[in-house]
């Protein structure tokens, strides 16, 4: 597939996730508990409470609406505090992840020299899978929340039961979609950024050196070379044959001296 049509894929799909991170923020309903309208009765008496980041609310059968802002921010629940800590830190990086991808796509004209752009959507890919995990660590946090007292065997007086509601399920979704964008971008430029060891032909007969060998010659690692006059050292027949060239020149030096 071509390279820039791989990066805009990736542009698209990382940029709609944070969208759906974004929507969440605001959206009602991440907590949701129903009371009433169970047991055949024929008076049906149905009540909501929910809650998201902001706010605790009830809803009547009426549709009447009443809600209690959150305090300010050192009298927050504390889980509570922590998932908006950790949504807005990987918002941030979203951020400057499409904005660093935004100028290191091929089919954008400004960032600099294809290098430099490579190295940009290198590290924007980067910090969309850190802004990602941050997003799934919050919406975790949230759920274990959720169900600790979904599950418990027994509730303290005044504690309801909550259900997850839609937030929940399209900001981890919008994580998947992060996911898969930074994915993208980074197969673009994985081999520019760490590029694959070279071969290296030596004498055009087919025949490769490992590039930590370079320096090397080609005959290095087979034998070692002798240390005067290209003598070879280091076989039995070697040996052999320098004992044969004593004995005959030690033979040849007696003749001549009784002559």
């Amino acid at each position: 597939m071509n390279k820039r049509l791989i990066q805009v894929l990736g542009f698209l799909t990382s940029s709609l996730g944070w969208l759906f991170v974004l929507c969440t923020m605001a959206m009602d309903y991440w907590r949701i508990s129903q009371l009433g309208g169970q047991g055949g009765s024929y008076i049906i008496k149905v009540a909501w409470y929910w809650s998201n980041l902001w706010k605790d609310c009830f809803t009547d059968s009426t549709a009447v609406t009443n809600c209690r802002d959150f305090p300010v921010l050192w009298t927050v629940t504390p889980f509570v505090q922590a998932v908006r800590g950790l949504l807005m830190c990987g918002l941030t990086l979203g951020f400057f992840a499409v904005v660093l991808c935004f100028l290191g796509m091929e089919c954008t004209y400004i960032g600099g020299a294809q290098k430099t752009k490579d190295k940009m959507l290198f590290a924007g890919a980067v910090f969309h899978i850190a802004g990602s995990v941050s997003d799934v660590a919050g919406y975790c946090l949230y759920i274990n929340r959720v169900a600790k007292t979904t599950f418990a065997l027994r509730l303290e007086p005044g504690v309801l039961r909550y259900d997850l509601g839609p937030p929940i399920f399209l900001g981890l979704v919008g994580c998947f979609l992060i996911l898969l964008g930074g994915m993208f971008f980074g197969v673009t430029v994985f081999r520019v950024i760490v590029p694959e060891s070279k071969v290296v032909y030596a004498y055009g007969g087919g025949t490769y050196m490992n590039p930590r060998s370079r320096g090397r010659t080609l005959y290095t690692g087979y034998y070692r070379p002798s240390r005067q006059y290209g003598t070879y050292v280091g076989s039995s027949s070697s040996s052999k044959n320098s004992k044969l060239s004593q004995t005959i020149n030690t033979k040849i030096s007696e003749r001549d001296a009784f002559v």
